[in-house]
């Protein structure tokens, strides 16, 4: 890379900016991408290779695992349009051919003049404001009507993301119902102090009995991974796990626009208790929009004194934040993977022990934990064990938010107390003739109207947070399908079951949605759930499988009517073979 224009920095330049450490090589790849016009050359992964004096194969591999970062041209402007399903009944699909008229470009094609290409993308976290797109990284919503004309005109005019007009990249909020977490006013620092001075057996203490656990899904005991950690050996590390890949999940998102603060408090508060002098913001690269702003509020907490040494006025409390950003990798929103990409590395999920509390980032102990759980964190030590403990149930205790997307009439971000119904949940939210509920995502559960009653709790219905919700406009098994695709697409590729079983299964229920299904299909996924659900290497395969299992489960009646009365195969042999016959003449 050449510095052969005013702002356009070099690779030794960008290698400089992160002290030339191999541990940000996502980081600098990402840097590296934006100057050189939307891709790295080959050039550049060897210059990145030998500034860093890693095994070239190395960087490129990571390079190429990542789907935000390109190894060969994608156009100055690379326009991503979000394929969730909530996103698809939207029109997303309209979208993309929109775009791609509009535009003059085939799907997945750079266009001639090497301006632009257009493409699908997983999930952008934008589902309470679909259809969304992402152009560069940049969130875009709701792309209907003048707003689409909008980003055509900006594109075809070759105006840099910062001449955007503001209103057509600002990302609303989206809080429909604010719980005693969202209308928080706490004042940075409020909660560590209250907790600054106490030994660590009252902190514990504390901990203990607010019962709080993990919000990220798993729902893991807070206080007993601080304080696993807190006892290891060697120097702790925090991290806040950003990565909200999951479809049909925001609220991570809302947190980090209106209550940073607060997350980065509920942070310093668990290094202070493990004795942590490292923290990292692991933000998803859908999220890059919200970079700037938890940096300027982290610059803030500086000049408070909150963040970096002698914190609080305390010698040797010594702490700090970074935020690195994601690439594009659904599976780095497993803690291992994540911290494989922290490190540098392809987002490939380690093997399980030892875990993160006493070997993770770079063989240090780490604490790994949800947005929504910082913030909770800082909430208690603020409010206190009683104000905690009057919310949720006993085995539940606190709020969650839900974010909640589909077909309702006021989607959002609603916080409600665990233990409130789905049925609750749906009457806030406006929803209507509703066929089916997935909670928690395409990894949890596909709820029918009979399981509406179910309360939001680990000891019922646990949620890590999503709600999308389908009428009975909608086909199941689109929305079935749909979750398939995205685990075979998502898979990182490391085990065979995961690998191959994804795509085995999404053989199966395309010939389900056409019609040509039989017992035959249904037999090989439930043989699949078992291989999956056994033999995966993480948790990605292992609950690939929920969204058929449930379906078939679940609603029989939807499925009965889809299922041909004999086995026909998925592929026509005498159909494939017939432009081959015709070429060689044995056909007229």
């Amino acid at each position: 890379m050449r510095a052969d224009s005013p702002g356009v920095r070099s690779t030794s330049d960008i290698l400089d900016a992160h002290r030339g450490d191999p541990t940000r090589l996502v980081q600098i790849l990402r840097d590296a991408q934006r100057e050189c016009g939307n891709w790295l050359p080959a050039r550049v992964i060897t210059e990145i290779a030998a500034g860093l004096g890693l095994p070239r194969a190395r960087v490129e591999g990571v390079a190429g695992f990542y789907a935000f970062l390109h190894l060969s041209p994608v156009g100055r402007f690379r326009v991503l349009v979000s394929d969730n399903i909530t996103d698809q009944f939207a029109g997303s699909r309209e979208v993309a051919g929109a775009l791609c008229r509009r535009l003059g470009v085939k799907r997945g094609r750079v266009r001639s003049d090497g301006r632009v290409s257009v493409d699908f993308t997983s999930c952008t976290g934008l589902c309470d404001q679909a259809p969304a797109i992402l152009v560069n990284g940049q969130a875009v919503p709701r792309v209907t009507g003048m707003r689409l004309d909008a980003v055509v005109r900006c594109i075809e005019a070759n105006l840099p993301l910062e001449e955007w007009p503001q209103d057509l990249l600002r990302v609303d909020d989206g809080v429909r119902q604010a719980g005693p977490v969202l209308s928080a006013t706490l004042a940075p620092g409020e909660a560590l102090k209250k907790m600054l001075h106490e030994p660590a057996e009252r902190v514990l203490a504390v901990l203990e009995g607010s019962k709080l656990r993990g919000r990220g899904g798993a729902g893991f005991s807070v206080a007993t991974k601080w304080n696993t950690c807190r006892l290891a050996p060697n120097d702790c590390v925090v991290v806040c796990n950003a990565d909200e890949g999951e479809p049909g999940t925001f609220k991570d998102r809302l947190l980090l626009m209106r209550h940073a603060d607060h997350v980065f408090e509920g942070m310093t508060i668990a290094a202070r208790f493990t004795g942590a002098t490292a923290g990292f913001v692991y933000l998803r690269g859908e999220y890059e929009f919200l970079a700037p702003h938890l940096r300027e509020v982290l610059h803030q907490r500086r000049a408070a004194k909150l963040l970096g040494t002698s914190i609080a006025g305390e010698r040797g409390f010594d702490f700090d934040i970074d935020v690195h950003l994601g690439a594009g990798a659904y599976v780095c929103g497993e803690e291992t993977a994540l911290l494989e990409s922290l490190e540098g590395k392809r987002g490939v999920p380690r093997h399980k022990p030892p875990f993160p509390v006493t070997h993770g980032y770079l063989g240090r102990p780490t604490v790994v934990n949800n947005v929504e759980t910082f913030a909770d964190a800082a909430w208690l030590f603020a409010n206190g064990l009683d104000a905690w403990g009057a919310l949720g149930t006993p085995q539940s205790s606190g709020t969650k938010l839900l974010s909640v997307a589909g077909d309702v009439e006021r989607p959002g971000i609603y916080e409600v107390p665990w233990g409130t119904t789905l049925r609750e949940v749906l009457t806030l939210a406006g929803a209507e003739r509703t066929k089916a509920v997935q909670v928690g995502g395409p990894s949890a559960e596909l709820v029918p109207p009979s399981m509406f009653d179910r309360r939001l709790a680990f000891e019922d219905l646990p949620c890590a947070g999503a709600i999308a919700v389908f009428n009975d406009s909608r086909d199941l098994l689109d929305v079935v399908v749909n979750y398939a695709h995205f685990f075979a697409h998502e898979s990182c590729g490391f085990c065979t079951p995961c690998r191959v079983g994804t795509h085995v299964a999404t053989r199966s229920l395309d010939k389900l949605r056409r019609g040509q299904g039989s017992q035959s299909e249904l037999n090989e996924l439930n043989t699949l759930t078992r291989l999956l659900r056994d033999t995966s290497h993480c948790g990605l395969g292992a609950t690939a499988p929920n969204g058929w299992r449930h379906y078939l489960d679940r609603f029989q009646d939807d499925l009965q009517r889809r299922l041909s009365v004999e086995f026909q195969p998925a592929f026509d042999v005498e159909k494939a073979l017939a432009a081959a016959r015709v070429a060689r003449g044995d056909e007229p």
